[in-house]
């Protein structure tokens, strides 16, 4: 629901109406917390329902990869059906190579006994959903206005000169969190010094339902398969991670010179490149929360960590953050405790901290494996992609836990 009271308490308050937060903010409802969601954007806004798409330009360029345990979050919501009704694809498999050697792997949902590795779904449609269903819950939206200001002891002031209370204050409000900043909670980054290039194409071939991820020198490209409301099976999303320099010469490329370089960059594993919508860039810097904690704010998604887009598990590791805050405040209400009981709170930063360093660090890893050209280097990666292929149980065991198939 919707609220334009003046004087608002809450039990939780979370800032940020994205995928993250609006999901959130659902799940601590229907525990029975009394719950506050402010987005800067409207309801309404949200609630639009998207053009059938025909052609490049009617997709969204921001998707996500949603792992099956994303998804199983998403339906113990009640949002997952409402996803299903709007434009998403199914992937069933993925195939990973070395484009500067001979290293190849591949991976499939039939070797793991699932249906799909995952689905690409427009963000904006994971955000539909989730607001669709807020609509019917006892959290109030305060919508079309942002936070001015937040201290533990004044609450969150927003523009408007309205001031809300809560116990816990809930910071997901993105990779530059301003609630993060307020708190004093220092971060650890650095930049890529690569820019990722997204935009959507159209393809000759089918992408047969399968991710595509090309490693060069110079950054990975995904073509990340989507279908629009007729499954026409030709539409793809295209990540594409560069070096700066060259990110800056691709996109001061014309469309058709930009379509043909995308083509010899993919090997023309789908044919030619038919057509490229308006294409966006934007600098990759990776970036982690020493603490996701403070004295009545806690911290999920990108506002406690960002990773690099190669693998595309970035709203993953926010999900998580999510599904297991959700467990500790339901732990705490069925204790008795408040929801910023600092023993609750350090229980979510010890139990997500070392999954997501976890994966962060794997991230770099790879990213640093695949830039480096020295033949003992080149000889390993590729020696070790064709030998993983090969051992299909390490394979298929490294595929479900990254895919959530298997928890």
């Amino acid at each position: 629901m919707t609220t334009d009271s003046k004087d608002l308490s809450f039990d939780v308050l979370i800032v940020g109406g994205g995928m993250i937060g609006s999901a959130l903010a659902l799940g601590l409802s229907r525990q029975g917390w009394r719950v506050g969601l402010v987005e800067g954007a409207s309801v309404d806004a949200q609630l639009v329902p998207p053009q059938p798409a025909t052609g490049v330009e009617d997709f969204e360029p921001r998707v996500s990869a949603i792992s099956l345990a994303s998804q199983r979050l998403l339906e113990q919501l009640g949002a997952w059906p409402r996803v299903q009704a709007a434009r998403h694809c199914s992937y069933r498999e993925m195939t990973v190579w070395d484009g500067d050697g001979t290293g190849r792997i591949h991976f499939d949902a039939a070797e793991l006994h699932a249906r799909s590795l995952g689905t690409i779904v427009e963000n904006r449609n994971v955000v539909r959903a989730l607001f669709e269903e807020l609509a019917d819950s006892e959290v109030a939206v305060i919508d079309g206005v942002r936070v001015k200001s937040w201290a533990h002891d004044q609450g969150v002031e927003l523009d408007d000169g309205r001031r809300l209370n809560a116990r816990l204050v809930v910071g997901a409000d993105g990779a530059l969190s301003r609630l993060r900043q307020w708190a004093g909670l220092p971060t650890r980054e650095w930049d890529y010094d690569q820019q990722a290039i997204v935009c959507t194409v159209r393809t000759r071939q089918s992408h047969r339902y399968t991710a595509w991820q090309r490693f060069s020198l110079t950054g990975p490209l995904a073509f990340l398969p989507l279908a629009n409301e007729t499954g026409d099976e030709h539409f793809c999303s295209i990540v594409w991670s560069q070096d700066t320099q060259e990110a800056r010469r691709l996109m001061a490329l014309d469309t058709d010179s930009f379509r043909r370089e995308l083509e010899m960059a993919i090997e023309r594993e789908l044919g030619e490149v038919e057509a490229v919508s308006k294409r966006f860039a934007f600098p990759l810097r990776q970036r982690h929360a020493k603490d996701y904690v403070a004295d009545g704010l806690v911290l999920v998604g990108d506002a406690a960590h960002t990773i690099h887009p190669l693998a595309g598990q970035g709203a993953n590791l926010g999900y998580g953050d999510v599904r297991v805050l959700l467990q500790e405040l339901e732990r705490a209400k069925r204790l008795g405790l408040a929801p910023d009981d600092a023993l609750v709170l350090a229980r979510y930063q010890r139990r997500r901290k070392g999954e997501n360093l976890t994966m962060m660090a794997a991230m770099e890893g790879f990213k640093q494996l695949f830039g480096r050209d020295e033949l003992p280097v080149r000889w390993l990666r590729n020696t070790g992609m064709r030998w993983l292929d090969q051992l299909a149980p390490v394979k298929n065991r490294i595929a479900a836990q990254a895919m959530g198939i298997h928890e």
